[in-house]
């Protein structure tokens, strides 16, 4: 049944009068009329009587009045949500993010949640290859990954990071020196493949070559392992900032020690929800 009718009976059995209601509903009397006609054809019912002091419902019509409100109600309700989720004000937002993003991510989600608090989110940490495959997937609807990305994803470039050297203290040691003394602490190629390649290239490009290389799961084990004196490793610059003080950061230079980070998605799928997030990072001062 056309929601138009049923809101033309509510509104009419409010104002308890054609013209009062045809005005509400920014009608003629007319078609005021012509609806309630229709109504009452299709329930096979009077529904309103007229008299001198205006018009009534009859029993019928005052049975009825409240399961209409509520029809009436639920669809102004839909069209509410419709209307929030067209503009990417509610729905839901999977988003990926990996080491370099570590701190700016969860920073742009809580800005995002800020503006559109009707929008339920997920972050995940995940290597910015596993990230590709998922955002073509649908799987993710955003991720910070390493840019640029293969097409068809589309991407927006955000900050460089790059690579240092964290070791245990500041004992003037060279890199070379550090990594002939301790082993080279480097994730699993399944967890980082952008830091291990990273790490690859540098050494090749400087002609280091690490006296030994011990493998873990994450990067908290690895500042585990530095902090206990037993390791050294080559990580992103961003990530630093989870290492408790007393460790020691070596800049590092050469053209193999930076990249860019940005955010990826892919434009074959359409979403307000992840469009209005886009542009809340894009806008993020870091």
């Amino acid at each position: 049944m056309n929601t138009r009718l049923l809101k033309a009976f509510v509104v009419l059995a409010e104002k308890g009068n054609y013209a009062l209601a045809a005005e509400a509903l920014a009608i003629s009397q007319p078609a005021l009329t012509k609806q309630i006609n229709l109504l009452e054809s299709r329930v096979n019912l009077a529904l309103f009587t007229r008299g001198r002091h205006g018009t009534a419902l009859t029993a019928g019509g005052q049975r009825l009045l409240p399961e209409a409100k509520k029809v009436v109600a639920q669809a102004e309700l839909f069209l509410h949500h419709a209307e929030q989720v067209a503009k990417g004000r509610e729905g839901f937002l999977a988003a990926g993010f990996g080491l370099s993003s570590f701190y700016f991510a969860p920073e742009c989600i809580a800005q995002f949640r800020a503006q559109y608090p009707g929008v339920d989110i997920t972050l995940e940490d995940l290597p910015s290859a596993q990230q590709y495959d998922m955002l073509q997937s649908g799987a993710l609807q955003v991720g910070f990954v390493r840019v640029p990305p293969a097409k068809p994803l589309s991407y927006h470039s955000l900050f460089d990071d790059n690579l240092v050297l964290v070791t245990p203290e500041n004992n003037g040691l060279s890199i070379e020196d550090w990594l002939q003394k301790f082993p080279l602490l480097r994730l699993y190629p399944a967890r980082g493949g952008g830091l291990d390649t990273q790490t690859t290239l540098f050494l090749h490009e400087q002609h280091i070559f690490p006296g030994a290389t011990q493998q873990v799961e994450d990067i908290q084990t690895i500042v585990a392992l530095i902090i206990a004196g037993t390791g050294v490793a080559l990580l992103p610059q961003s990530v630093v900032h989870i290492a408790p003080p007393g460790l020691n950061i070596v800049p590092l230079s050469g053209g193999a020690t930076r990249w860019q980070v940005g955010i990826a998605w892919d434009p074959r799928y359409d979403d307000s929800v992840r469009d209005n997030f886009i542009a809340i990072a894009k806008g993020f001062v870091r």
